[in-house]
């Protein structure tokens, strides 16, 4: 990912999702030398400060290309999977997806819980988490797809309805 490197090029952060570099330093801590990127969220207001060399094991990666909006798309069509009934062990595994990092992971996080809202009431939480998990989706559905978010998040949720869109 080292060519990436470059102030203005957008990369997926777990957690966060898309994410902007800022500005590249070279601090020096504990005698040691380190490229260190500043990265801004898109999602909101916070910034990051991670040593470059580190970005992989953090699981920052590269946006999706189009075999991955295509199996993204698969993911968001496929079938409800019912998941464990209890709403506090739903949540936790619905959690452990979005720190994956993995736009797929999220995808699924936001398919179940469209569905499951279709037929039946949402928690506060599990509303909190669709949010967050659909903000986090949406965002790198439109950087790849080089549309607005608003046009993706239709997009989105034409798919979830069972509309098929082609790439």
């Amino acid at each position: 990912m080292q060519q990436s490197h470059v102030v203005g090029h957008t990369l997926v952060y777990p957690h966060h999702g898309a994410v902007t570099i800022t500005a590249i330093d070279v601090k020096k801590i504990g005698g040691v030398e380190r490229t260190w990127l500043t990265l801004q969220p898109l999602l909101n207001e916070l910034s990051i400060q991670i040593p470059a060399d580190q970005l992989s094991e953090i699981g920052v990666r590269e946006l999706i290309d189009r075999d991955g909006i295509e199996s993204l798309i698969q993911i968001l069509q496929e079938e409800f999977t019912e998941e464990p009934g209890n709403w506090s062990r739903r949540f936790k595994a619905n959690g452990e997806k979005l720190a994956s990092g993995s736009v797929h992971r999220v995808g699924e996080v936001v398919r179940d819980l469209w569905r499951r809202s279709q037929g039946a009431k949402l928690s506060t939480g599990e509303k909190a988490m669709y949010q967050r998990a659909s903000g986090i989706l949406v965002t790198e559905f439109a950087l790849a797809r080089g549309i607005s978010e608003t046009e993706a998040y239709e997009e989105v949720e034409r798919i979830l309805a069972g509309e098929k869109i082609t790439v």
